[in-house]
């Protein structure tokens, strides 16, 4: 059995027939909408999408800082920028 990663469920004929319900429904919080009762996809509330999106970009922005942080330094003056 596959783990479902929400608190709430769907089928995608539940949703097709009133996906506003469901949004309305799920007060916030991510849905997971099943296929033959499988996870297929999961409906995240847009808030929630922005913020995995910044936290993803984040998560990339340190590890560029982690695989830069042996390289020489560079001295810059500000007026040369």
């Amino acid at each position: 059995m596959e783990t479902i990663h929400a608190s709430a469920s769907v089928s995608i004929t539940e949703l097709k027939r009133n996906p506003s319900a469901v949004i309305e429904a799920a007060d916030g919080e991510p849905v997971a909408v099943l296929v033959h009762n499988k996870p297929s996809a999961y409906l995240v509330p847009a808030e929630t999408y922005k913020r995995l999106l910044d936290r993803l970009d984040d998560l990339e922005l340190a590890e560029l800082v982690r695989a830069r942080s042996g390289e020489k330094r560079v001295k810059v003056k500000l007026d040369d920028l």
